[in-house]
């Protein structure tokens, strides 16, 4: 199965004569990218935070040709709400760019506070500076694999209920997509990559971390040098883990045995970060330096592949990069749960509002992107690569808003009682054909267009 990580991927320094020469008979596309450090100071960081343990940023690349602009930008944050996302789509109108090609995106770490000051101007000074950068370039697709991903939802073997672990005989796509852009003298200007795999290793240690998309981006960036910029592009992670995640269950039991003690049982509730953990404790305190280091091995893991797709699997250059972007609302049945508890119990519910589920296509010749505001369970995007009309395709999840649905499970997985399920505020049946059908509506408008 292919995931695709549409690759940027910068990965080569010399860019063959032969691709030079057929990009260069087509009309040119140009190319710049930048990257802005966003971390917050020590005075911004809210209760609940003690310190930084590794910068987190905005990265950004637009690209222009015949006249016509996208900006492929991602953000180091837990999600992208509704105000930024159109703060930066009217800051980026200004800067020629319609908000049709704009695929915005959160890495959705679990490791950044929420309300980072002035995010929506620092994404706008990126697409500026990008733009400043504008220069000839080409653009390339490849795609490999990693295994740094697994299914997470599982029957628990004592309670036989639904619960959190790996899972390796669930749906997971290892598809590793890499967009490649490069300079005419074959300098990487950026390279794009798409994955799914839920940012949540250092989501106990209460410091401010990019995670995984983090680690692999500067990784990546360091091995490419010349100021390339590699921007991760977040895939339908809803339901996929980190596949070296143990120390994240230790300390989830230790939690639950501390609060035992004072007679609060959270076996079927989790507080959020490291809330009930003593640092002190020479256990949670080598945990936690684990988790740190599995952070940066499953970062270089996933560089490293997206390297070796720059370097020996992209296909040539695409020969006329036609821009085309468009967006569509769906709207699918809603609902409110009346009862608690995370996993395990079907819950209970009543009627609750319809919800919108903004979709996204961004297509650069036969490169393409689809969009999806929400959280989304991994068969619905293999699905939708299956169906779609090019083997160059990927999907962009937390992309362009935030939908007030919660998780979206793919129609089969409403049948199971895992914590994404019970907490979704989507009504079983519609979501996974609305996306699907909604993307091939906007596929198929690119091509009339």
């Amino acid at each position: 199965m292919r995931y695709a990580v549409l690759a940027l991927v910068a990965g080569l320094t010399t860019l063959p004569a032969t691709w030079a020469s057929s990009a260069q008979m087509s009309a040119p596309l140009r190319a710049g990218a930048a990257k802005i450090d966003i971390t917050p100071s020590k005075a911004q960081l809210p209760k609940g935070y003690d310190g930084v343990n590794d910068p987190i940023y905005v990265r950004a690349a637009v690209l222009e040709h015949d006249g016509q602009r996208a900006a492929l930008i991602t953000v180091d944050i837990g999600a992208m709400p509704d105000a930024v996302w159109a703060a930066v789509a009217k800051g980026g109108e200004a800067l020629g760019i319609p908000s049709s090609n704009l695929i915005l995106t959160a890495t959705h770490s679990h490791s950044v506070p929420r309300g980072l000051p002035r995010v929506d101007e620092k994404i706008v000074e990126a697409l500026r500076q990008a733009v400043a950068g504008l220069q000839p370039a080409t653009i390339s697709y490849g795609q490999g694999v990693s295994y740094i991903n697994i299914n997470r939802n599982i029957v628990d073997p004592k309670t036989r209920r639904w619960w959190e672990g790996p899972n390796s005989e669930g749906p997971s796509d290892k598809t590793v997509a890499v967009v490649d852009i490069v300079s005419m003298s074959g300098r990487p200007i950026a390279v794009y990559y798409n994955y799914a795999v839920h940012a949540v290793v250092n989501g106990q240690l209460d410091q401010v971390s990019g995670d995984i998309p983090g680690a692999a981006s500067r990784y990546i960036e360091d091995a490419l040098g010349d100021d390339a910029v590699a921007i991760w592009s977040e895939g339908a992670a809803g339901d996929q883990n980190p596949i070296f995640f143990q120390q994240t269950y230790d300390l989830r039991n230790i939690r639950i045995a501390d609060y035992a003690k004072r007679g609060e049982d959270i076996s079927n509730a989790m507080p959020p970060g490291g809330q009930g953990l003593d640092r002190k404790d020479p256990r949670v305190a080598r945990l936690m330096a684990q988790q740190r280091q599995m952070v940066n091995s499953m970062g270089q893991l996933l560089g490293e592949e997206v390297l070796r797709v720059g370097r020996d699997a992209l296909d040539r250059p695409e020969v006329n990069p036609r821009i085309f972007g468009g967006t569509k609302t769906v709207t699918c049945p809603g609902r409110a749960r009346t009862d608690a508890g995370r996993a395990g119990y079907p819950g209970t519910y009543v009627d609750g509002p319809d919800v919108p589920i903004r979709l996204s296509l961004l297509k650069i010749g036969g490169i393409e992107i689809g969009g999806v505001n929400a959280e989304v369970f991994n068969p619905i995007a293999q699905r939708f690569k299956a169906r779609s009309g090019s083997s160059r395709t990927m999907m962009a999840t937390l992309t362009n808003g935030l939908a007030p649905s919660g998780y979206i499970p793919h129609d089969e997985a409403f049948g199971q009682n895992t914590f994404e399920v019970v907490s979704s505020r989507l009504k079983p049946g519609c979501a996974e054909t609305a996306i699907i059908e909604g993307l091939l509506d906007l596929e198929q408008a690119s091509e009339s267009n």
